[in-house]
């Protein structure tokens, strides 16, 4: 039982991150109806300016309580300007087009940001560990019975589970309760309809790409301290949050926590329990409940479905 509960919590930390990344796929996709297939490199690019940001505040001598939020906010503001230069150079001019030139844009972008951030005079190749802000240790801990080891949560996913939910939190009240939130719920209604009620189309997608980016860089400074930093980290997290956004109804804010946290608990469950030599195999046996669910609900676990008039 306690091998279960360990693996439960570590599950949710990891869902939690999931959960951040697949907040971006959601609100793109239900403004725009477009799958943002470089959202993971900017959640890459979140966790490379995490790193460089903790070099600085190291160097700089700084106390935790200064570090973290620099190293946070810092990540989110140059991830939210990232996310609007894609927009307005990349998917702005290809806005009327068919879907399809705006999905091969989309793996361009993602393709440019690995290899630009390969080159060793902007990051490099090779992967580097994140500089230790502070010690990594369980801060819950539950004896187990029969000398077994304690059921333990680390400060990290600590952290990581706060974020998610905070985070959801004040997205759900953005969209819900400000003028833009409206403005934002109206375009991904109707986008021609929201221009005639003298709505700003352009800025509200805009504001939709940043906040999506600001949210992925929190998952890659988060990332980046539990694993490391390297310029092709966003390409397998990114699928497994697109997976996530899928598998809880894409478009629906609630629904990108829900399945980033499904898929964060079916991965680390599936390595507690298979053995040692199939413990590989988690990751496809994710992707194989994804296919389960669509079957019986292609919507998602929270998405609606669209009657469309014939």
């Amino acid at each position: 039982m306690h091998i279960f509960l360990q693996q439960l919590i570590n599950g949710l930390s990891i869902g939690a991150v999931y959960a951040l990344i697949a907040l971006g796929y959601t609100m793109v996709y239900g403004v725009l109806k477009l799958i943002n297939f470089a959202h993971g490199d900017v959640y890459m690019v979140g966790a490379v300016l995490g790193y460089e940001l903790a070099r600085c505040m190291i160097g700089l001598a700084a106390p935790l309580y200064i570090t973290l939020p620099i190293i946070f906010l810092g990540a989110m503001a140059g991830c939210a300007v990232l996310g609007f230069v894609i927009e307005f150079c990349c998917y702005r001019p290809l806005r009327h087009r068919p879907r399809l030139v705006a999905l091969i844009t989309a793996i361009g972008v993602s393709l440019l940001l690995e290899n630009l951030f390969q080159n060793p005079h902007l990051f490099g190749a090779a992967p580097r560990n994140m500089p230790r802000l502070f010690d990594i240790k369980p801060i819950i801990s539950i004896p187990a019975a029969g000398g077994a080891a304690p059921v333990t949560m680390s400060n990290l996913d600590l952290i990581s589970l706060c974020l998610c939910f905070v985070l959801m939190i004040a997205l759900s009240w953005f969209v819900l309760r400000t003028k833009m939130g409206l403005a934002l719920r109206a375009v991904s209604f109707r986008v021609d309809t929201a221009a005639l009620m003298g709505i700003n189309i352009n800025w509200v997608i805009s504001v939709t790409f940043m906040l999506g980016s600001a949210l992925a860089a929190v998952a890659g400074v988060v990332d980046a301290m539990r694993y490391h930093v390297e310029p092709m980290m966003g390409l397998v997290q990114g699928i497994k949050a697109f997976v996530a956004a899928v598998l809880g109804g894409i478009g629906s804010i609630p629904g990108a926590v829900l399945g980033g946290l499904l898929m964060g608990l079916v991965e680390t469950l599936l390595k507690g329990y298979l053995p040692g030599g199939y413990s590989g195999y988690s990751d496809a046996a994710a992707f194989f409940v994804l296919i389960l669910v669509l079957l019986v609900r292609p919507t998602g676990l929270l998405g609606k479905p669209v009657a469309e008039k014939v």
